[in-house]
Parts: structure tokens; C-alpha cells; sequence
């Protein structure tokens, strides 16, 4: 057992991704966003959903666009648009379908 946020790091040039969880059904990844940072809205063949765990962001799906904020959470299935915008320091986990 571990903290998520014990050691946390923040890249001002890209997201930061770190593996917590790797299975045959699914991936859990922290990734970390510096404020400012942007993960262009781009599609993925596996579903995931997103939990934050601090900071802010505007996460983009084919539904359009969502401000999460701690404790905010959205599923995104396989094959959509996928695409996030930190507008404060974002630290948030990643569940990935291992399809």
C-alpha cells in the first residue's frame, strides 16, 4: 500500500504519467498535468475513466466539454475523443480497459 500523492512531480513541458496498476483487464495510471499543459483532444481504442485527485482541469469528449475539479470523475469509451486542459496543477487517475 502507498500514498498516490506522496511523490508526486510536475513537468512543465509535458504530462507526467506514472503506473500504479497494471492487469489483462485494465491499467491504473497517476498523471500529473503542470497548470498551462494540454493533452489535445485525440481518440484512444480503450475506455477509460478519470478521477481527480487535486487541481482543476477542462476535459474534452465527444460530449463536449467538462471543468473537473477534486472528486470529479468521467468515463470515455473506446475509439472517442479524448483531450484535457490543466488550469491548475492536476493530479488525477487513469483507469484504462486493457483491451
Amino acid at each position: 500500500m502507498n500514498d498516490f500523492l506522496s511523490d508526486l512531480e510536475f513537468l512543465s513541458s509535458e504530462p507526467l504519467l506514472k503506473t500504479i496498476f497494471k492487469s489483462k483487464m485494465f491499467n491504473i495510471n497517476r498523471i500529473t498535468l503542470e497548470t498551462g499543459l494540454e493533452i489535445e483532444p485525440h481518440p484512444e481504442p480503450y475506455a477509460v475513466f478519470f478521477l481527480v485527485l487535486e487541481g482543476s482541469g477542462i476535459f474534452t469528449s465527444e460530449a463536449g466539454e467538462v471543468n473537473l475539479k477534486k472528486n470529479g470523475y468521467l468515463f470515455i469509451k473506446a475509439d472517442e475523443i479524448r483531450g484535457i486542459k490543466c488550469l491548475e496543477n492536476l493530479v488525477f487517475l487513469a483507469v484504462q480497459d486493457s483491451n
